[in-house]
């Protein structure tokens, strides 16, 4: 027997967008649905964002231990039990898991129902015996790591960022595939607990960011024994499980014990059905428009699977636009321009509006401000002096974007999206007290070089000296 349920708002996909959208519309009293036919938390939770940085956490220490002379502590090479590694990882999911459960949100008066669920028309979809016909539906299902078309790769086995954080024996020749953010994330953080890394990548690594910056952190990893290889074409995967064997186009081979496929993703629709709702889609994902509307009205998207930027906090932000438009009726629509990022490499790389390329495309003229960490004290204190804060502005101080690349740059990139997002002129930034010694003195040095050359000109000081005649 078919049983039927009558929703206000039917959410698929329990990922951060899914569960905020969810929490906020049982909160608000909407009768509310969640699909869920895997783990809750989504990507993020379990083999994403969470245990991707409690990995390079681990790293991170173990590397502090090899890198201790430039304070006048002799260096020790760690004993990395990679099992108990694998343990931390896992705690730190469990830790954060609560939040997400089923328990938490049926508390909060959602109907979890976990299964896959499939569009059976516009306005009904189906898990397993069970029809939910709602007035809203928002597919949340997130993306996917996507195979490359190498000859070969799917015959061998590989490790995605589903089946990475499975591992408890530390890879002895980790060869990953893709070098963006992912890749080179898990590049640094492997070979920091004992693996050889080899890093291939067909165009530039770190390719969405500033090449000037993204250099910098290039530079680091190779210099700390990682092998990175750019525009360099894989022909063909051939081996077995701990002996793989790639050849490249230029006629080399490489042999690793595992492969790490990173190079790019790919949004989740199958089995939704989504021709019989009337959702059009491509290999990128679902279409929406500004206000993440699909191609049927009383059907959203958000997230991975909506096609835009992959990141949690970009969900985040969609289901803060879906609870306006589709429970308050309020007209929302998404702007990216002011979304940042980070990379969380050793250095990290954090970014914010438009890099010098796209700026200088743009506008006749623009202002380029850097400010070097070697300048700033408490970067000197720490022995963290590699990178830089880099500001683009057009010709009245506008902040057009925003890149550093430098230790807890993630953090730094804060009161810029700030500034971006609401306008705020770079007086502003130069004028405001920042405790010392504190790195985020970068960015009030950096606003404050705008001003330098007019401060400190001919016409200046010819008025001070005017000045003085009165006293």
């Amino acid at each position: 027997m078919v049983k039927k349920i009558k929703a206000d708002i039917c959410v698929i996909g329990a990922g951060s967008g899914g569960l905020s959208v969810a929490a906020g519309a049982a909160q608000l009293g909407s009768r509310t649905v969640l699909i869920e036919r895997g783990e809750m938390g989504g990507d993020c939770l379990n083999t994403g964002c969470v245990p991707s940085k409690a990995l390079i956490a681990a790293a991170k220490h173990a590397f502090d231990m090899v890198d201790g002379a430039r304070f006048g502590i002799a260096p020790v090479k760690p004993k990395v039990n990679f099992a108990k590694v694998n343990a931390h990882v896992r705690g730190v999911i469990d830790a954060i898991a609560p939040n997400d459960s089923v328990a938490r949100f049926e508390g909060l008066g959602v109907n979890v129902i976990k299964g896959t669920a499939r569009f059976k028309d516009r306005r009904t979809v189906q898990v397993g015996n069970t029809e939910i016909r709602a007035r809203r539906f928002v597919i949340a299902t997130g993306s996917r790591a996507s195979l490359p078309p190498i000859a070969g790769l799917a015959d061998v086995p590989y490790l995605t960022n589903e089946t990475l954080f499975d591992l408890t024996v530390c890879p002895e020749h980790l060869i990953i595939i893709g070098g963006g953010p992912i890749g080179m994330e898990m590049a640094q953080a492997h070979h920091r607990l004992g693996a050889r890394v080899t890093v291939i990548e067909a165009a530039d690594a770190l390719s969405k960011d500033d090449p000037e910056l993204t250099r910098i952190v290039i530079d680091q990893l190779t210099r700390e024994g990682i092998e990175i290889l750019e525009r360099t074409r894989i022909i063909s995967v051939s081996g077995e499980a701990g002996n793989l064997i790639l050849t490249l186009e230029s006629g080399r081979t490489i042999q690793g014990s595992h492969i790490l496929v990173a190079a790019g993703r790919v949004a989740n629709v199958e089995g939704l059905n989504l021709e019989s709702a009337n959702v059009a889609y491509t290999s990128r994902g679902i279409k929406v428009d500004d206000g993440l509307r699909t191609t049927n009205r009383r059907v959203y998207a958000i997230g991975d699977v909506a096609g835009a930027l992959q990141f949690t906090h970009v969900a985040n932000y969609h289901a803060g636009l879906i609870i306006r438009s589709a429970l308050f009726r309020i007209p929302a629509k998404a702007d990216y321009g002011t979304i940042p990022w980070v990379t969380y490499t050793d250095p990290e790389i954090a970014h914010v509006g438009e890099t010098e390329t796209e700026a200088r495309s743009r506008y006749k003229k623009i202002n380029v401000l850097r400010w070097q960490f070697g300048e700033n004290d408490r970067a000197q204190a720490t022995r963290r002096t590699e990178g830089h804060i880099k500001i683009i502005t057009d010709m009245h101080s506008r902040i057009l974007g925003c890149t550093i690349v430098g230790p807890e740059a993630g953090e730094l990139i804060l009161p810029w999206v700030l500034a971006k997002s609401r306008g705020i002129r770079l007086s502003a930034m130069a004028g405001v007290v920042v405790p010392y010694p504190t790195l985020s003195e970068v960015s009030k040095r950096v606003a404050s070089s705008y001003y330098t050359p007019t401060l400190f000109s001919p016409r200046t000081r010819a008025l001070v000296r005017f000045l003085r005649f009165f006293g």
